[in-house]
């Protein structure tokens, strides 16, 4: 399939970067009813690990069955599915070749006392990605955690091994940790920090969450407001996260979040459209939702980043 001229745009932001890893980011791009529009729908299911399977699962239990979620984000014709190795691996012949594939290669999980500092375990190699045909790593950081450093150090290193095979690299850049308070984990200066801090680390898409209006840093909080930065409405903080990104020069796409109804689903798709993002990688407001409810969203949503709802 030929990329269209929008994706070809887009590839040539990622200068010095091997055939491969722009294959990669092309088959996405390409894929699915947004194939070609330089938007994206991601499905991610990597929630049991952090949240345990009854939290993540008990709501629409066909999720339980790593096939369902294959099955899904095929049916909805989504731009890839994101998951850890386990059920990567438990639908990998079934599916092989239907939809792109993102290995989640670290997690976090809930049950780790408060004191453990905030860390994701390493639990899947590049060269898993490879044997399952991936298209791309997925690796978290937590900037403003004591243990920031050795997560970037890990991603860093696990970047140029998967770009020298050929795989791109998702980085979710989630702030949390002992330098971010509750509110900081979505304040708009520490959101664009983020999504910056990715990019800066070679992340070829990066993946952050919708902020807020509020401003954590005092002197970021300055520049702010002596610049006259727009962050007023959710499109304009999208748009400045997306400057964050390279001028736009780095895809990015934004979290769904904790479930909510439809409405507000398809209100934050509105904003990131409108502010310039890339599009959603939504989880439990979809997988949470019947088969029926989820893929009326989804096509919704798709609809939306077209630009006709």
């Amino acid at each position: 399939m030929k990329a269209t001229r929008t994706v070809q745009t887009i590839l040539k932001n990622y200068e010095g970067e091997t055939p491969g890893v722009k294959g990669k980011l092309c088959q996405m791009l390409m894929h699915g009813k947004l194939g070609g529009t330089g938007k994206m729908i991601i499905l991610p299911v990597d929630q049991g690990f952090e949240h345990g399977p009854a939290r993540s699962f008990a709501p629409n239990p066909a999720g339980y069955d790593p096939h369902y979620h294959y099955q899904l984000a095929i049916d909805a014709g989504l731009s890839a599915y994101a998951a850890p190795l386990g059920p990567l691996e438990a639908g990998a012949d079934t599916f092989a070749g239907q939809i792109p594939t993102i290995l989640k290669v670290n997690s976090a999980n809930s049950l780790m006392s408060s004191t453990a500092g905030k860390n994701q375990a390493v639990t899947a190699s590049v060269d898993d990605a490879l044997r399952l045909g991936c298209a791309a790593i997925g690796f978290t950081i937590y900037p403003g955690s004591d243990m920031a450093v050795d997560m970037m150090e890990e991603i860093v290193a696990m970047r140029k091994e998967a770009a020298a095979k050929g795989v791109a690299t998702v980085i979710w850049s989630y702030p949390r940790g002992e330098g971010i308070t509750k509110d900081g984990e979505t304040a708009i200066d520490v959101a664009a920090y983020a999504a910056h801090m990715a990019a800066l680390l070679g992340a070829h898409v990066i993946k952050i969450k919708l902020s807020t209006d509020h401003l954590m840093q005092a002197e970021a909080k300055k520049v702010y407001e002596e610049k006259k930065i727009d962050i007023s409405t959710m499109a304009a903080r999208v748009k400045h996260c997306v400057d964050a990104s390279f001028n736009g020069r780095r895809l990015i796409v934004f979290s769904g979040g904790a479930s909510k109804g439809a409405d507000a689903v398809y209100d934050d798709a509105r904003a990131i459209r409108d502010g310039g993002g890339n599009g959603s990688i939504i989880g439990r407001n979809s997988f949470q939702r019947s088969r029926e409810d989820a893929l009326d969203m989804l096509g919704k949503l798709v609809d939306i980043y077209k630009g006709k709802a």
